[in-house]
């Protein structure tokens, strides 16, 4: 904090010095007098109490301390108008129970306000602010200055006005929500102001902040997520897990964003906290939740490709006393794209209620609608010789293929606080996702310039039901700090299907390869060739987790988990009469999972952990004998080692990770080539190859360098490689040393922004970024794709109009207009499916806030 640059005289200088300092006294005091100085404008937005502080600091050249705990907690309402320093302050502390003291020329503490001081304000109805420090605690805190590190806030992190890059505490790791500097784990967040900095709509687009994470778009259309280089069909949604078959997209792949506050990763495995998942890591969404200070925001997207969407948010108190809040998020998206024949449009609604039945007592009801209609985008080139050749990306050999996907979510939490120490949290939910495909024509192969495609449709049903209870204690023994969580799961999902497709497998339908004309002929389905199938999987799971705080700096966390799966899959063709395939499978595990953190210095902590995973080949099925049978593959497991050292700077508003892992996993589901579509399903079979290892440095890196400079870079070296195979009956399954396909060996990103703080140009902000990618390869690594190097950037400027804040923004992606394709599929020898890069495209937006 600046200090101030004029200082009183003392006694012991010259008297002539006091003469002087009286004189300019009295003239400054008379001008001042006549002119109202001492007063100047001020125009600070609605925001935590915290950082209206700093800002008014900053514009006013003062030094402010203060406890940080008398703080936590608090908004400002803001303020407009010309006031001196101490009105000022005083206007930023009126709806609080804290008042200012002057301490010397151009400083001031904030302390807490006597009973008698307190005033009745209107706006809360007759009832002054909460006290936000213990009663009864009579020791004096150090004071600080407005930069000092405060203790977390959910609160202050979950500001609208926030925006922080940094959030210094999450849950996907312990689910206890403990500091990221504390945790033994590889755990990174992005927080909203990323989020919108980026303009990200998209699940895809949010990810590209986090090393060692890529997205793949399948044969069919469909998104994969890879993390450290392992497909994960699992989504979670505060700590919600939500599954997803293969034949059917990746359930992120329509997430949508109107009500999303940050997104969560936790690298490595996770099956001691979650159960049955992908030891690659996982995806965890964190959605807006109601907030005491009413809150209300529009805003309005455009974009290339005739891309439209408007979205709301709405928050506030129900009741006088705010034992009632609600938020409501509401979206509408229309666009086209640069491909031919592909357009889109998405309906989303979520309110959320939350009752604070007491101060240590609350309960929340949400739900989520989502209805979208989107296009199953097969993108192929031929191939000649292991090399494809390129056409037009814009040209689309397939049809309109349309997906209406709906989906809805209800969920249900409480959670009451015993005491200080003791606490229990219970959730349950259900999701229900609904997918009618139409008619889908997918390319084949590829003949004399000819495209023979297979017809299909489909409706796809996935239906999860959720419950966990949590109970988290914190206790001493010996004089060593604990934090014990205890827990057990409950999760049911099941997955129901029916696909038909024309009869003529190769050249039902034909379309020419350069003058593509449709729609194509004998657009037809054979009910004959009906496949049905209903997958059930039930897991119950136990877990224990024990966080130790030991001298020295020392975190240790151990923990393991039981679980118990049970699943079954039936399958049935054109008669509709069911048969089981296989026996009922049923595993279960013991998996544990220990890590050790030393924080020999605040702002620097040392890393290792080790972790075994327990999952399941989440709809990958293997071949059943027949086209119209397929059986459930087995269990996998995996085991990690990894070290890492994390530092945080500035006060905690910057933190980077470096980390080293070594993952092994066994009974890896991968395409079984001898079995493509139509077999199980139409999507292709699987096999379990055995076993893969990944491994490789990881560097993470975001948050504010100086005050509005905030920066995110991401690097990832992934050597994900076969190490045993147990191939497949004709010996064309992965072979032992292969890299693993859609993985590329090298990705990383840097983005970078910059907001002028004060002057003329105060609200204007600059940013942009690269993001690079390497070459992938195909199953047999004899295929490759080129890689990449994308620029994008961003400007836009904030500026307020009475209470509300008006922002405008325009991003621009892939400036250079590269043109490139990845994650290459050969399906033939003469065709293969291919991912195309979109086109330069502008995304502008108009946000007002109040």
């Amino acid at each position: 904090m600046p200090q101030p640059c004029f200082k009183p005289f003392t006694d012991k200088q010259h008297p002539l010095v006091w003469l002087m300092f009286t004189f300019a006294l009295a003239t400054v005091t008379s001008t001042a007098t006549a002119q109202d100085t001492g007063k100047q404008q001020y125009t600070i937005a609605r925001q935590s109490l915290q950082s209206a502080i700093s800002q008014l600091a900053n514009q006013a050249d003062l030094e402010i301390n203060y406890p940080s705990h008398l703080v936590k907690g608090l908004n400002s309402p803001g303020l407009n108008g010309r006031y001196t320093a101490q009105d000022a302050l005083n206007q930023l502390l009126a709806q609080t129970a804290l008042k200012a003291r002057v301490a010397a020329d151009n400083a001031f503490t904030i302390e807490k306000a006597p009973t008698s001081y307190l005033k009745v304000n209107s706006a809360n109805d007759g009832k002054s602010q909460p006290r936000t420090e213990l009663e009864g605690t009579d020791t004096t805190l150090p004071k600080v200055t407005v930069e000092a590190d405060a203790a977390y806030d959910p609160e202050y992190y979950a500001d609208p006005y926030n925006k922080d890059y940094v959030i210094p505490n999450a849950t996907a790791g312990t689910k206890t929500d403990t500091p990221i500097m504390e945790t033994p784990l590889n755990v990174q967040v992005i927080s909203k102001q990323v989020l919108k900095d980026q303009q990200v709509i998209s699940l895809d687009k949010a990810l590209r902040n986090i090393s060692g994470v890529t997205t793949q778009t399948g044969s069919g259309g469909d998104n994969h997520l890879f993390l450290r280089g392992f497909d994960t069909q699992t989504l979670f949604r505060n700590g919600f897990r939500m599954d997803q078959t293969s034949i059917t997209s990746f359930v992120g792949s329509n997430q949508q964003f109107a009500n999303v506050e940050s997104v969560e990763v936790l690298k490595g495995p996770a099956a001691i906290l979650y159960g049955r998942v992908e030891p690659g890591g996982m995806v965890n969404i964190v959605t807006k939740q109601p907030k005491a200070t009413p809150y209300y925001s529009l805003n309005q997207q455009f974009g290339s490709y005739d891309l439209y969407r408007t979205s709301i948010d709405a928050t506030g108190p129900l009741t006088k006393d705010d034992t009632l809040l609600y938020r409501v998020n509401t979206s509408f998206q229309s666009n086209n794209s640069f491909r031919d024949l592909v357009k889109g449009e998405d309906v989303f609604f979520a309110p959320i209620l939350k009752w604070n039945i007491s101060p240590r007592t609350q309960a929340t009801l949400e739900m989520e609608y989502n209805r979208s209609i989107s296009s199953l985008d097969n993108q192929i080139l031929p191939l000649v010789d292991n090399h494809f050749i390129d056409i037009p990306h814009n040209r689309n050999l397939g049809e309109r293929n349309p997906a209406e996907t709906e989906n809805i979510f209800v969920g249900f939490n409480w959670s009451h606080q015993f005491n200080n120490d003791w606490s229990i949290k219970h959730q349950v939910a259900f999701k229900r996702q609904d997918q009618n495909l139409g008619i889908n024509v997918v390319p084949q192969d590829i003949t004399n310039g000819e495209v023979g495609r297979l017809v299909t449709n489909g409706h796809f049903r996935n239906d999860t039901v959720s419950t966990s209870l949590d109970l988290t204690g914190h206790f001493k023994t010996w004089g060593l700090e604990h934090t014990l969580l205890l827990g057990g799961d409950f999760y049911q999902f099941e997955a129901t299907g029916s696909q038909a497709f024309s009869k003529d497998f190769l050249a039902s339908s034909v379309i020419n390869l350069d003058h593509p004309d449709h729609p194509g002929s004998n657009l037809f389905i054979d009910p004959s060739t009906l496949f049905q199938f209903d997958q059930n999987t039930e897991n119950y799971g136990l877990y224990l987790q024990d966080q130790i705080k030991l001298p020295y700096h020392v975190h240790v966390m151990g923990g393991l988990r039981y679980q118990y799966v049970h699943s079954t899959l039936a399958n049935a063709g054109a008669d509709g009469v069911f048969s089981q395939t296989g026996l009922p499978q049923t595993d279960d595990a013991v998996t544990p999972r220990v890590g050790i953190l030393w924080q020999p210095e605040k702002w620097l902590s040392l890393y290792s952990n080790y972790a075994e995973n327990f999952g399941q080949n989440t709809g990958a099925f293997g071949f059943g004998g027949t086209v119209n049978s397929s059986k459930l593959l087995p269990a996998q497991s995996a085991q990690q080692w990894e070290v890492g050292v994390k530092t945080e700077l500035f006060d905690g508003r910057f933190r980077a990770t470096l980390a080293y892992y070594d993952l092994t996993k066994q009974n890896v589901a991968t395409n079984d080539v001898t079995h493509p579509a139509p077999f199980c399903g139409g999507s292709g079979c699987s096999i379990a190859a055995g076993e893969v290892r990944s491994q490789g440095p990881e560097l993470d890196i975001q948050g504010e360098i100086l005050p509005g400079w905030n920066v995110i870079a991401t690097y990832a070296n992934q050597d994900v490689r076969v190490t045993k195979s147990k191939g497949d009956p004709n010996g064309q399954g992965f072979e032992v040393g292969n890299r693993l396909q859609f993985v590329p060996r090298n990705i990383g990103s840097v983005w970078t922004t910059y907001e002028v703080q004060q002057g003329d140009l105060k609200g204007f902000k600059i940013g942009g970024g690269v993001r690079m990618q390497d070459s992938g390869v195909d199953s047999t690594n004899t295929v490759k794709s080129t890689g990449y190097a994308l620029v994008g950037l961003m400007t836009g400027y904030s500026f307020e109009i009475g209470k509300s804040k008006i922002t405008a923004q325009l991003n621009i992606d892939n400036l250079l207009d590269k043109s490139y394709f990845n994650n290459p599929v050969p399906i033939t020898k003469n065709f293969g499916f291919v991912n195309f890069s979109t086109p330069r495209t502008f995304m502008g937006s108009i946000n007002v806030e109040y």
